[in-house]
Formats: C-alpha cells, sequence, structure tokens
C-alpha cells in the first residue's frame, strides 16, 4: 500500500470533468481531499492524500497527466519553530484539520505535522511567527 500527498492543477478544461471520480472507479484508489479551489472556466487546484496498491496508485497518476493535469508532490510542509512557541493556543481553533490541539493536563499545543494539509492558516493567526513553511 502507497500513501501519497499530491497537488493536482487542473486547466480549464478539464475543472468540469469526472477526474477523481475515475481515480476511484478505474483505478481503485482511496482519496481524501486535503484542500480545493476550484473556479468554474478558469482553473483547479486540488490538494488529494491518495491510498492504494504502488501499481494502482502509478497507473492513476499516468492517467491524470495524460489528461492533462499536473501533478507534483505536496512539497511544503508546516513546522513550528520550538523555541519561538509560547503554547498562546491562537492557532488551535483556526486549523481545520485539529492537527494542532491544546493539551488539557500541560496546556501546551501539541503539533500533529501528519494531520497537517499544508492550509497555512495557522502561520498567519501564530503572533510570534512560531510556525513556518519549509519548502
Amino acid at each position: 500500500m502507497v500513501s501519497k500527498k499530491i497537488v493536482l492543477h487542473f486547466p480549464n478544461k478539464l475543472v468540469d470533468q469526472p477526474i477523481v471520480y475515475k481515480l476511484v472507479k478505474d483505478y481503485n484508489l482511496k482519496f481524501n481531499i486535503l484542500k480545493a479551489s476550484i473556479t468554474p472556466k478558469e482553473e483547479g487546484l486540488l490538494v488529494l492524500e491518495l491510498n492504494g496498491e504502488e501499481k494502482d496508485y502509478k497507473q492513476g497518476v499516468n492517467y491524470l497527466k495524460e489528461s492533462g493535469v499536473k501533478v507534483q508532490p505536496l512539497s511544503r510542509d508546516v513546522v513550528r519553530n520550538e523555541a519561538k512557541c509560547t503554547h498562546c493556543g491562537v492557532c488551535v481553533p483556526i486549523c481545520p484539520t485539529a492537527a494542532l490541539v491544546v493539551d488539557p493536563l500541560t496546556r501546551k499545543v501539541n503539533f500533529y505535522n501528519d494531520k497537517c494539509i499544508a492550509c497555512e492558516l495557522c502561520i498567519k493567526a501564530c503572533p510570534v511567527r512560531a510556525m513556518e513553511v519549509h519548502f
């Protein structure tokens, strides 16, 4: 089994096509939409986590590329600078995936980067700039 996070860039001619449906139906892949921005008749951006057998994953990605979808790995990560973090908790309610959670015993903010989708909302909210993007 393989599980990878990828970014899909759709040209305007493909925005109204059932691209992700075909990944499920024809290539037996499971997906989780992490972020989506689609403007009809313009372009689309989709961040997906794809799961499935290695062979199916490769065939599915080839299908995407042959269809005109630009595929790239999710190459940026949000990290927390531990030296800067004051555990103020401002980031916690903003995080859409609960990657930032206050520990009820210690009152410190835990960061679970495996849940992070790199939406960068915490970066904008952090008053001490402890949340950073690494490429």
